[in-house]
């Protein structure tokens, strides 16, 4: 009986890890079927198209020749409401020299919108509320920084608070003196 029950357990162990590996091959087409961009550095731009706070659609592809910052924040992130006015202080300085700034927030619009207006960002504030631009370039966790060349290829993606010495220096590789 003892011999019985062992084995019946081993069985049972064996279709639970085959369930288990049978799952991870699916989970891999999900995403492939998702068609996640990888977002590395030197990755070109994905196309993608959303409205600001205002309303109005801004088309990545026509940003092309300018060094865009998409900033990826939340009203509730400390870290983020931490790298805000360095991002804002970066929009005013730099917007004459080609740098295009956006933030890109997932959350109720009318929240984002109080946020934006207390605080007086004058950068525009994208509404991600479906997660478009987080899933294309594969955002984990916010803050999350990425910078985009004139040629339209990822410079730099930084998961996390960016400091404004390291935003000058790659604003600077980018392509803004």
């Amino acid at each position: 009986m003892n011999r019985a029950v062992l084995v019946t357990h081993k069985i049972v162990t064996c279709l639970v890890l085959i369930a288990c590996m049978a799952g991870l091959a699916t989970a891999d087409d999900s995403f492939s079927r998702l068609k996640l961009s990888r977002a590395g550095v030197g990755t070109p731009l994905p196309s993608f198209e959303l409205s600001t706070i205002d309303g109005k659609t801004i088309e990545f592809s026509q940003l092309h020749g300018k060094v865009v910052v998409l900033n990826f924040w939340a009203t509730w992130c400390g870290p983020c409401r931490l790298e805000m006015p360095v991002i804002e202080k970066l929009h005013q300085q730099l917007h004459g020299k080609g740098l295009r700034v956006f933030g890109v927030n997932d959350e109720e619009i009318e929240t984002i919108r109080e946020y934006v207006a207390e605080h007086e960002y004058s950068f525009p504030t994208l509404v991600d509320t479906d997660q478009e631009a987080m899933n294309l370039y594969r955002i984990r966790g916010i803050p999350t920084m990425v910078v985009i060349d004139r040629e339209g290829k990822i410079a730099q993606y930084r998961m996390g608070l960016s400091r404004e010495g390291d935003l000058r220096l790659w604003l600077r590789k980018a392509g803004i003196e």
